[in-house]
């Protein structure tokens, strides 16, 4: 069914192709936009058409609405989806497009409106019975405010923005005098980053899980979930590794949680896809917030569910009612996602923008790659390093795992740093292999400091593929390269 005539994608890279390739199998026509820098990237190249939007920087280009808008009304969109990051989350450009008569592929900004202030949903979420961590039920402005309710919680707590997303202003605090430097640190990060300096404090949980469940809902109060998502692998708070189920889901927690995810979703008279995030530990789990938007993970639902996100959101945002009702999703197998990112794991994962100079996706059964890059790519300094979010699916937990061991040696990415051999070596992990993650397993793990081994390999590796390349032996650098790995795996 063609819900649309034509819609701009107001995102770049892999998630712009994503939903491109939802609009062509629906019959609808993309246009997209693209920075100076973007000018030659795979997403201008795959729309129908592309319209430059601003120099490098996001303020001047990806995330600058009025421009936006603009392009939408001359391109003959009906519709604009945001992808997500940049604009994705923001209610004044969601409010923006309705005013102009075009559809927001998202929810409703009144609720983004609410569910982007964690106080507010905190708040909420706790009048509605849903179990939240212990904290502040508003903002603090001082540190004595700060420091009367770490005395009533108990230490460790942490500083959080807000406003914010992605990690980005968090402190954690293990007593008094570090609380003062965490508070003043938070509300600096928030206003820089957010334009917003409030700054709320929590208990600070340890070895907790990070569990979110997918929810879609219509126009029409009808509303679903799509099981769970594990993404206790983090770096600076962000994610790296995802998988769905989580491997401690059973069915009485799995009914618990879906029913919170549920309950949030209804409070927040939510429509369209988002995600609510919990943490889990000690057997509890607590609401932290509700992402507004297509999750950048969405991939491993749709593998172990079968049900296209991005056509949902499009037929929702079309006014249809929900395709499906909850005894219709069955969900089988699991899923593992790792982000493949251009930076140094080595280096505090330090961005490595650069130019690709040979590139070859891994396939096969069970394999997906979403990814906006290319041979020749450079990828810019300006935005987010991502190379491609590499899906593995199995029937069960360990057959995932095995197939994205065999995925990753398979990746090829000359020219660039990127985290394919913290990958490796995750999933070569013990404590990973029997499900035991937590949101500090990176650094308690000291996975970085068992990678010189891996790295050493990969770029030998890279360097005889690249030497046999230039040859025109690609034959034999393939052979290579799988008698490194096979000699690294017996280690």
């Amino acid at each position: 069914m063609k819900y649309f005539e034509k819609i701009l994608i107001a995102n770049r890279g892999e998630i712009a192709i994503r939903v491109m390739r939802g609009c062509r199998e629906l019959g609808i026509e993309t246009a997209t936009i693209y920075s100076t820098p973007d000018k030659n990237a795979l997403h201008v190249k795959y729309a129908d058409e592309a319209f430059h939007v601003g120099e490098a920087h996001p303020s001047t280009s990806y995330l600058n609405k009025e421009r936006i808008i603009d392009i939408a009304r001359k391109s003959g969109a009906e519709a604009v989806h945001p992808g997500y990051g940049f604009l994705a989350e923001n209610h004044e450009f969601a409010r923006l497009c309705t005013e102009e008569g075009l559809v927001f592929i998202g929810p409703r900004w009144e609720a983004i409106r609410a569910m982007g202030s964690k106080i507010v949903a905190k708040t909420m979420m706790r009048d509605a019975g849903v179990p939240v961590v212990p904290g502040t039920s508003g903002g603090v402005s001082t540190t004595a405010a700060a420091t009367k309710v770490a005395e009533d919680i108990g230490y460790p707590v942490i500083v959080k923005a807000s406003a914010g997303g992605g990690g980005i202003g968090m402190q954690i605090a293990e007593d008094e005098a570090a609380l003062a430097e965490a508070v003043s640190a938070g509300q600096r990060i928030a206003e820089s980053a957010f334009g917003d300096p409030t700054v709320f404090v929590e208990k600070y949980l340890l070895k907790p899980r990070h569990i979110e469940f997918q929810v879609l809902g219509d126009n029409y109060r009808n509303l679903i979930h799509l099981y769970d998502r594990e993404c206790s692998i983090q770096r600076r708070h962000q994610k790296l590794v995802e998988e769905a189920p989580s491997p401690i889901m059973t069915p009485e927690l799995q009914e618990e949680m879906s029913e919170a995810a549920l309950t949030v979703a209804r409070t927040a008279g939510y429509t369209n896809a988002g995600s609510v995030e919990f943490l889990y530990a000690g057997g509890n789990f607590y609401f932290m917030e509700m992402n507004t938007r297509l999750q950048v993970e969405h991939t491993i639902t749709e593998f172990i569910t079968g049900i296209d996100l991005v056509k949902q959101q499009i037929a929702i945002a079309a006014g249809e009612d929900l395709a499906l009702e909850q005894k219709d999703v069955h969900p089988r197998g699991h899923a593992i996602e790792c982000r493949i990112n251009a930076e140094d794991p080595l280096n505090n994962y330090t961005a490595d923008p650069g130019k690709i100079v040979r590139y070859r996706s891994p396939g096969g059964p069970g394999i997906r790659v979403d990814s906006g890059v290319h041979v020749g790519y450079m990828i810019p300094p300006y935005y987010d390093s991502m190379i491609s979010k590499l899906c593995a699916w199995g029937n069960d937990r360990e057959e995932a795992i095995m197939r994205m061991r065999r995925a990753i040696y398979e990746y090829v990415v000359i020219g660039v740093k990127t985290t394919l051999p913290l990958h490796y070596a995750l999933m070569h992990n013990k404590q990973f292999i029997e499900g035991h993650t937590h949101t500090h397993f990176l650094r308690e793990e000291h996975i970085a400091k068992n990678l010189q081994r891996y790295i050493a390999e990969e770029e030998a590796r890279m360097k005889t593929l690249a030497a046999s390349l230039r040859q025109g032996k690609e034959i034999a650098a393939i052979s290579a390269a799988v008698k490194v790995y096979l000699k690294n795996t017996k280690k």
